[in-house]
C-alpha cells in the first residue's frame, strides 16, 4: 500500500491516472495563484476583471509549466526545452482564449460574480490544458490503462 501510495507522489510516470491525480495538484496550485493575482489586480488595483484574468492565468500558466515537467510528465515529444515551453504556450493560449471568453460569458451574459465565473471557468480549461498538454505535447505512447495504471 505504502509502494502505491509513494508511486504518486514519486517517481517518472507515463500512467495516465497519475497524471491526472498530479495535474490536479499542481493545476489547484496554479489555480490559487492565478484566483489570489485576479483578486488582487481586481480588488485591491482597480484593474478591470478581463485584464486581470487575463495576467494571473499567465503567471498561473508559468507556474503550471515549471512544475507539470519536473513532476507531472516524465516525457516530452521534444528535446528542446525552449520550444517545449513554446508549445506549452500555445496551447496555454489557446486556454486562455476560453479562459476570457468563459468569463465573459458567465459575468456579463449570465450575471455571475466574476470570481465565481472564474472557478466555474478554471474547470473547464483545467481539462482542455490537461489533455492537450499530454497527447499534443508530451509522450504519451508508454500509457497504461490496465489495472496497473496505479501501481
Amino acid at each position: 500500500m505504502k509502494e502505491r501510495i509513494n508511486s504518486l507522489f514519486r517517481g517518472n510516470t507515463n500512467k495516465i491516472l497519475i497524471q491526472i491525480f498530479r495535474y490536479t495538484f499542481v493545476g489547484g496550485f496554479a489555480f490559487l495563484v492565478d484566483f489570489g493575482l485576479l483578486f488582487l489586480l481586481a480588488e485591491v488595483f482597480g484593474i478591470h476583471y478581463i485584464l486581470s484574468a487575463t495576467l494571473s492565468f499567465v503567471v498561473g500558466l508559468v507556474v503550471n509549466y515549471i512544475i507539470s515537467i519536473n513532476w507531472v510528465f516524465s516525457s516530452s515529444k521534444g528535446s528542446n526545452r525552449k520550444i517545449e515551453f513554446v508549445c506549452f504556450g500555445l496551447i496555454g493560449i489557446f486556454g486562455l482564449g476560453l479562459n476570457d471568453f468563459f468569463m465573459w460569458i458567465f459575468t456579463e451574459e449570465i450575471g455571475v460574480y466574476y470570481l465565481v465565473s472564474k472557478i466555474i471557468t478554471s474547470v473547464l480549461v483545467y481539462l482542455w490544458n490537461f489533455f492537450a498538454r499530454r497527447y499534443i505535447l508530451f509522450n504519451s505512447k508508454n500509457d497504461d490503462y490496465d489495472k496497473k495504471t496505479i501501481g
